[in-house]
């Protein structure tokens, strides 16, 4: 079930959407999952042409991000040195990510996007929090999915971890599904800040960090 929690616990932090799965494959089928997070959201689907990014946190504001054929290519050249195995391409999917944090940045007016935007930052337009982030991250992994430039990891929905009574804030990360091992991978770059390359880790290890 989808719920609006805050996604860094303080009374003046705006609501957020987050996922909140015991399980993150579960018995549904994970497309299944991501398209209801985006209904959640009220977001398109991503496609090779449009993302929607969201900023502002909670995803208050949306912008369009229109890839041109030449954004296509770059995707693909970051990607290519993916193809090897499934280390290289998260170092790839890093890669990625930075590129596309740097893409959207002028557009989005997220160029001064601070590390682990919290309270302070939470009316400003110009921030992230991690429910930005992960739904953005998540749009570029399916849009690298539908340009086949994934070869050995599936898009899964985002996980969240940490509730105030585990006295940990809570918080959201994109997933990667390894498809030979089956190991998740968590892919967060909030903790960075803009233009950055991501945390990249076995999921279950983020899981249980406090930071």
């Amino acid at each position: 079930m989808f719920l609006r929690i805050l996604c860094l616990a303080a009374a003046s932090v705006s609501l957020a959407f987050l996922l909140s799965f015991s399980d993150p494959i579960g018995a549904l089928a994970s497309d299944g999952m991501l398209a209801s997070l985006y209904a959640e959201l009220s977001l398109p689907l991503p496609t090779t042409g449009l993302i929607v990014v969201c900023h502002g946190f909670g995803c208050e504001y949306r912008t369009e991000i229109r890839l041109t054929g030449a954004d296509r290519t770059r995707l693909g050249a970051i990607m290519a040195i993916g193809r090897a195995a499934p280390v290289a391409e998260r170092r790839a999917v890093a890669a990625a990510v930075s590129w596309f944090d740097r893409r959207v940045g002028p557009d989005a007016g997220t160029t001064h996007r601070v590390a682990r935007a919290g309270a302070h930052e939470s009316r400003d337009p110009g921030q992230m929090d991690c429910i930005d982030v992960s739904a953005n991250n998540t749009s570029l992994f399916l849009v690298l999915d539908q340009l086949h430039l994934l070869y050995h990891h599936r898009v899964e929905p985002p996980v969240s971890r940490g509730i105030i009574l585990d006295m940990r804030l809570p918080h959201t990360t994109a997933v990667l599904e390894e498809i030979k091992s089956g190991q998740d991978w968590a892919i967060d770059n909030w903790t960075h800040r803009y233009g950055e390359p991501p945390d990249i880790l076995p999921l279950e290890q983020w899981k249980g960090d406090r930071d």
